[in-house]
């Protein structure tokens, strides 16, 4: 018996399933002794039971998915954006000199290329959220945000200059990370 459990240990790397290996191959050998051959070695012929019981459950196992039981578990975060919220910038200042657009801002504004064009003014401007904006352009949510993201980007880069001699910005400006 030890010496099964100890190979049965080695296989299943668990102390229950070994426990559980080691009992159906002493089922097995129990259900099936009439099939031993007298004059064979009995340890051999335990040990290839429980060689082929631990592959059959092994492979029994590999179909079957395993379930895990969730009851105590904690809900997932949704970490993904929700798509009514609508962006607001850092500061109001931001959002009124959106509504002004200097001549400056409005050649930056149309400078972008159509779709990060069309997505900035939506959102920027005419306060839409992400959801209606993906609706009105008929592309999924996430390249709105991505058209958004970038024409934002782009429009930083452009307006920066100008941002400094209005002095709107204030301080040293730090590079973009995703710049590169």
């Amino acid at each position: 018996m030890d010496m099964l459990y100890a190979v049965a240990l080695r296989h299943t790397r668990n102390t229950a399933d070994a426990l559980d290996l080691t009992q159906n191959t002493i089922l097995k050998a129990l259900r099936f002794h009439g099939k031993f051959e007298k004059g064979t070695y009995i340890k051999a012929w335990l040990l290839t039971i429980l060689r082929n019981t631990f592959i059959n459950e092994y492979r029994r196992k590999a179909r079957r998915p395993t379930f895990v039981e969730l009851t105590g578990a904690e809900p997932a975060v949704d970490t993904s954006p929700d798509p009514d919220i609508r962006y607001e910038p850092a500061n109001r200042s931001s959002s009124e000199m959106m509504e002004l657009l200097d001549d400056e801002v409005k050649k930056a504004v149309e400078a972008l290329p159509d779709d990060f064009r069309q997505a900035v003014v939506m959102a920027d401007l005419e306060d839409m959220s992400y959801k209606e904006i993906a609706e009105k352009m008929n592309c999924p949510l996430g390249t709105v945000m991505s058209r958004l993201y970038r024409g934002r980007k782009l429009l930083r880069e452009q307006l920066l200059d100008y941002a400094k001699s209005k002095r709107l910005v204030t301080g040293d400006i730090v590079e973009d990370p995703d710049s590169n």
